[in-house]
């Protein structure tokens, strides 16, 4: 299996259906592209990938960072 956007080849399984066999999560852990088998080609195949979304490790190494989640203010004074 490869990443369907940046095609390395380190998959990790995230997670399994409930029932058995019915859909899997996969995470790429170069890129941190992240489907579901039952997804439509174009989201879990390279192959069929659009080539307007893939990336490469430069483009990996120059993505912007993603800001953290701040805390929740309390509404304890309401």
């Amino acid at each position: 299996m490869i990443c369907p956007r940046c095609g390395d080849e380190h998959i990790e399984l995230m997670a399994t259906s409930p029932v058995a066999g019915v859909w899997t999560v996969h995470q790429c852990q170069r890129c941190l592209y992240t489907w579901r088998s039952t997804e439509p080609l174009r989201r879990i195949s390279r192959e069929h990938y659009p080539q307007a979304f893939r990336m490469t490790q430069q483009d990996i190494d120059n993505a912007p960072e993603v800001p953290t989640v701040p805390p929740l203010i309390s509404d304890n004074g309401r």
